[in-house]
């Protein structure tokens, strides 16, 4: 497919080659998804990996900016992955209104934007720049299990 400009989203992840992961499973007492309206809000995505927290350490002190990047696009799959199982297709995504990204780092650390491009250009190429989100993005002393990346989603819905 040599344009996928209008292509869905189901097609842009086979044209890139992305094979979703299964959706993991809640490290907590919480529901992965929740849709009300036309939006659909996911708790915080974590970069696992068959069940197993990946990318632990902060961001400029264990952890490279390039590691940043790779958790934050597993996180971002992972996202994807619960998205389609609750829709049951991403092609009813309709927009992806914000990201919110949440990067365990050393205090001196200021590349957090490079970081977080990983979720916002990995987001675009499933959805097209028509469907860019509005993103919001943190630098903490520590996250959950000790990751370097916490990811919330929320996607607007159609039928």
């Amino acid at each position: 497919m040599s344009n996928t400009t209008n292509a869905s989203a189901e097609r842009r992840l086979k044209h890139l080659g992305i094979v979703l992961p299964r959706s993991p499973a809640p490290l907590g007492a919480y529901v992965e998804a929740v849709h009300t309206g036309h939006l659909l809000f996911l708790s915080g995505t974590l970069p696992v990996e068959a069940g197993v927290p990946k990318f632990l350490g902060r961001i400029g002190a264990e952890l490279s900016v390039e590691d940043g990047r790779r958790a934050t696009r597993q996180a971002t799959l992972n996202a994807l992955a619960i998205a389609k199982e609750h829709l049951g297709s991403l092609d009813r995504v309709t927009r992806v209104v914000r990201l919110g990204i949440s990067l365990a780092t050393t205090p001196e650390f200021r590349e957090h934007p490079k970081v977080a491009d990983a979720a916002s250009e990995l987001m675009v190429s499933v959805f097209g720049a028509d469907k860019t989100s509005t993103r919001l993005v943190f630098g903490m002393a520590s996250l959950p299990v000790g990751v370097c990346v916490v990811l919330e989603s929320i996607f607007e819905i159609g039928n």
